[in-house]
C-alpha cells in the first residue's frame, strides 16, 4: 500500500501539464503511464536519423497561449519552436494550389473559384463581426449553436462544400461533417487567426512531455485497472499487476471513453459527458525517403508542407504532410520525410488492416500526388489512433454545460475532450485546468500526503 498526495493516470500532454502545474505549486504528484513511451499522441519517433511525429504536426502563434506559457515555464529557448514557412495546398483539377488559410489566398485562390472567394470572403467577415462571441473555453456557447458543419456548409455553394468546408474538417481532424458542430470549428479558427504563421518543435513535437518528464516522476508501463473513491482515504488506484496506491486526489488523463472504463462509478453528471464524447479514428503512415520528393509546384509557387485531398477529388487519401518541408531536421541530408492520412471514408476500416496492407495501400494513391515515393520510400511506420480526435458533436455540446458546472472533486481530468479542442493547446489547457481544480478543493491545498516506497520500482520515462 502506497500513500501519495496526487496521482495523473496517463502520459500525454495533457497528463502531463496537469502534474507540471501542481508540482510548481507544492504538491507531490506522480504520473503513470500505461505504455512504454510518454508523448501521447504528441510522440516522436527518431529512426536512423529520421525525427518523425507520430500525430500532433505544429501549433499556433495565437490562441495557444497556455502552451506558450508552459514553453516559457520550462526554461525552452523559444529558437527551439521553428516556423513553418512552407504553405497548406488543396488538390483541384489535378494540381496543387497553395497558401490555404493565408491572407493571399484570398487573392490567389486556394482551389476556390472567384464566385467561391468572393462567398467565402462574405462568410468570414459575417462570422468575425461576432468573433467575441466564440469562445473555445466554452464550445457549447457560441452563435452557431449545436448548427453542424453539414447544416452550416447547406447555406453556401456547393464549391465551399467540396473544397472548403469538407477537407478542412476532414483532413486535419478525420470528422465528418454531418457529425461535428460548427461553432467549436469557427471558435478554434478565430483564436488561431487561420492555418499560417504556424510552428513545430526543432527536436520533435514529445519537446514538452520529455522536457516535464524531467522534472515530474514518471512511470510508464503502469497500465491502471480502476478507480474508486475511497471515502476519507481519497482515491484507491488499482493496477493491472495487482498493485494498489491510495492517493489524495486524481486526474485522470486519458480519453473519455477510457475515463469512464477506469472510474466506473463516475458522478452522473460528469458519465453523461464523457459517454457524449465520441472520437474520430486517425492513422499516419510516415514514409522515409532516400531523397526529398513533393508534390509538384509551378515556378512561382511556394512549397507546401500539407497537402488537403477534397473528397470530391480523392477516396482512399485523405491528405499528406512533407516532413521536410515543415522543418529541415525532419530527416538527414539528402533524404525525406512524407506522412500519409487516409481519406474519413476509409481509416475506420483501414484500422482492422495489417500495416503493411495500410502503407501499401495509400502508398500507391499517393503516386498521383507524388510521382516517385513508392520507389523513394525504403521504409513506412504505421501510427494508429483509434480514439484520434474528440468530435465537437451537438450532443456532447448539450452534456458539457452539466458537467462544466460540477465542483472540483476527488477525480478530475485532463484531455482534449474537456474543452471538445482537438489540439495540443486543447490538451495543455485542460492539463492547467484539471490542476486549478485540484489546488481549489477545500482541504487538499495544504501539507503534501508522504509517500512510501513503491511495491515495484518506478520505470524509467522514456
Amino acid at each position: 500500500m502506497t500513500e501519495l498526495d496526487v496521482a495523473v493516470i496517463g502520459a500525454g500532454i495533457a497528463g502531463l501539464a496537469a502534474a507540471d502545474r501542481l508540482r510548481r505549486a507544492g504538491r507531490s504528484v506522480r504520473v503513470f503511464e500505461a505504455t512504454d513511451r510518454i508523448g501521447g499522441r504528441m510522440r516522436t519517433s527518431r529512426h536512423e536519423g529520421y525525427l518523425v511525429d507520430e500525430g500532433a504536426e505544429t501549433l499556433g502563434t495565437h490562441g495557444y497561449p497556455n502552451t506558450w506559457e508552459l514553453i516559457r515555464d520550462l526554461g525552452i529557448d523559444t529558437e527551439a519552436v521553428l516556423p513553418v514557412t512552407a504553405s497548406v495546398g488543396i488538390w483541384r483539377d489535378r494540381r496543387v494550389h497553395p497558401r490555404v488559410g493565408h491572407p493571399l489566398g484570398g487573392i490567389t485562390g486556394a482551389g476556390l473559384s472567384v464566385p467561391g472567394r468572393m462567398r467565402m470572403g462574405r462568410m468570414i467577415g459575417k462570422l468575425l463581426r461576432r468573433a467575441r462571441k466564440f469562445d473555445v473555453d466554452h464550445p457549447e456557447s457560441t452563435p452557431l449553436g449545436a448548427t453542424t458543419v453539414a447544416e452550416f456548409a447547406a447555406d453556401y455553394p456547393q464549391e465551399l462544400y467540396d473544397y472548403l468546408f469538407q477537407p478542412a474538417v476532414g483532413t486535419a481532424f478525420g470528422w465528418q461533417p454531418d457529425r461535428v458542430a460548427m461553432g467549436p470549428f469557427v471558435a478554434s479558427m478565430i483564436s488561431t487567426r487561420g492555418i499560417w504563421k504556424w510552428r513545430t518543435y526543432r527536436d520533435g513535437m514529445d519537446s514538452l512531455a520529455r522536457a516535464i518528464a524531467e522534472t515530474v516522476p514518471v512511470e510508464t508501463e503502469r497500465p491502471v485497472a480502476e478507480i474508486v473513491v475511497d471515502g476519507d482515504r481519497g482515491v484507491r488506484v488499482g493496477f493491472l499487476d495487482g498493485a494498489t496506491l491510495h492517493a489524495r486526489q486524481v486526474v485522470l488523463a486519458v480519453p473519455a471513453p477510457l475515463a469512464r472504463q477506469l472510474y466506473p462509478t463516475m458522478p452522473a453528471a460528469e458519465a453523461a459527458y464523457a459517454d457524449a464524447c465520441d472520437y474520430a479514428p486517425m492513422i499516419r503512415v510516415s514514409c522515409l525517403l532516400d531523397r526529398p520528393l513533393e508534390p509538384a509546384r509551378g515556378r512561382r509557387q511556394p512549397r507546401v508542407h500539407a497537402l488537403l485531398l477534397p473528397h470530391r477529388e480523392e477516396d482512399v487519401l485523405g491528405g499528406l504532410t512533407v516532413e521536410h518541408n515543415k522543418a529541415g531536421n525532419r530527416a538527414p541530408a539528402g533524404r525525406g520525410v512524407i506522412t500519409l492520412l487516409p481519406s474519413t471514408k476509409v481509416t475506420a476500416e483501414l484500422l482492422q488492416e495489417s500495416d503493411e496492407k495500410i502503407a501499401g495501400t495509400l502508398l500507391e494513391r499517393a503516386e498521383t500526388y507524388v510521382p516517385g515515393i513508392g520507389a523513394a520510400c525504403h521504409t513506412t511506420l504505421v501510427h494508429r489512433f483509434p480514439q484520434g480526435a474528440v468530435e465537437p458533436s451537438p450532443r456532447a455540446l448539450a452534456a458539457r454545460p452539466a458537467f462544466a458546472a460540477r465542483p472540483a472533486g476527488p477525480v478530475e481530468y485532463a484531455g482534449d475532450w474537456v474543452f471538445l479542442r482537438a489540439s495540443s493547446e486543447g490538451a495543455v489547457r485542460s492539463g492547467t485546468h484539471a490542476a486549478a481544480r485540484v489546488l481549489s478543493r477545500p482541504g487538499t491545498s495544504g501539507g503534501q500526503a508522504p509517500v512510501a516506497a513503491h511495491p515495484s520500482p518506478p520505470h524509467r520515462a522514456t
